[in-house]
């Protein structure tokens, strides 16, 4: 199973503007940045907001946010070898309604599967996966809002609850240090963080998770979603039909469990080399599935074919990791359906 960081995407930083460090670099070799380096362009960064005499409440923002990613990296960063699941669903479930109790045991089934349980941290179904997870195995991502929105009572003073101001730096944590997402019927925000996640893994800003959309038994909430994105995206081609394996939707938290499982049966995590994408994997591939995949997947290569290989030269930095088969090759990087498609096919058969 991997670990919270196993699975982000490529280490490359992306391109800096201008006046950034890389523009004095060019010509030169690249090399390993460090901690170091980074904290020196933070630092470097900051200071060049006196010089383009930012206003005060720009700074503020970026100063406030910097301040608190700090502090909950910091207390994520003691669980990093734990695989956690992020639970998205409404503030408003009472703990009598079928989904807060579904909530509940299927958090508590993510426990015993070794999991802990990352919510927004306020009541409703993020409650339910608290109560569920229990205090020790429960993380709290909370947001300050213009009315008070308190954390739950089984998060409440831990030292694994985190208060952020704003949503952008909430939605970040609840996602960088996730291996799975499970959303639950909610409201507007509910919508936003579950097609938020779908986008960045459509767009290849977030790898591969297992996303299970939960629906009470004999529900609709789910029904009435599908439909609309089927008659309304699907069929104006604003998605293609192969984004749809990115997600399941199920009446059955043990049908829920075993997505989550499965996703991981034999796939690891991901990453960036240079222009292709790696896999790894928890097992080698036998030569006739991997040319199975050259034959059934053609269309996720931008050029080349799937090789399956050891650890590259530029993963030493993941020594834990060096042991793991890969596979690698060069990506359509507008394939990211399809990619989970194959994912799914290397679980079934390998």
């Amino acid at each position: 199973m991997p670990t919270s960081g196993d699975h982000l995407p490529s280490s490359q930083t992306p391109a800096e503007p201008a006046d950034g460090p890389r523009s004095r670099m060019q010509g030169k070799a690249p090399k390993q940045a460090t901690v170091e380096d980074f904290v020196a362009q933070v630092k470097e960064t900051a200071d060049k907001f006196l010089r383009d005499r930012a206003s005060r409440a720009d700074v503020k923002m970026v100063a406030t946010a910097v301040r608190e990613l700090r502090y909950a990296l910091k207390i994520f960063a003691q669980y990093r070898h734990t695989p956690k699941i992020t639970i998205f669903g409404s503030a408003r479930t009472s703990a009598a309604h079928p989904s807060y109790q579904q909530a509940v045991a299927f958090s508590r089934g993510m426990v015993d599967v070794g999991y802990m349980v990352i919510t927004g941290a306020a009541g409703g179904i993020m409650e339910a996966g608290h109560v569920g997870a229990g205090q020790q195995h429960s993380i709290g991502v909370n947001i300050l809002l213009p009315f008070e929105q308190a954390a739950n009572h089984i998060i409440a003073g831990d030292v694994k609850l985190v208060h952020l101001k704003y949503f952008f730096t909430r939605k970040l944590m609840l996602l960088k240090e996730s291996h799975a997402v499970a959303v639950f019927p909610g409201g507007f925000g509910t919508h936003d963080e579950t097609f938020e996640v779908l986008t960045l893994m459509q767009t290849g800003k977030n790898p591969l998770l297992p996303v299970v959309l939960l629906e009470e038994p004999g529900g609709d909430y789910w029904k009435h979603w599908l439909a609309f994105v089927n008659e309304t995206l699907l069929s104006r081609g604003y998605i293609c039909s192969s984004d749809l394996s990115l997600f399941r939707i199920t009446e059955s938290v043990g049908e829920a469990i075993q997505e989550i499982q499965q996703f991981y049966r034999v796939y690891h995590s991901m990453r960036y080399v240079g222009e292709h994408l790696v896999i790894r994997l928890k097992h080698h591939l036998s030569d006739a599935l991997l040319q199975h995949l050259n034959n059934q997947f053609p269309d996720i290569l931008a050029s080349g074919v799937i090789e399956q290989t050891q650890a590259l030269p530029a993963e030493a930095g993941d020594e834990h990791l060096a042991h793991l088969p890969r596979l690698r090759f060069h990506f359509n990087k507008k394939a990211v359906g399809r990619l989970r498609q194959m994912v799914d096919v290397i679980n079934q058969q390998a």
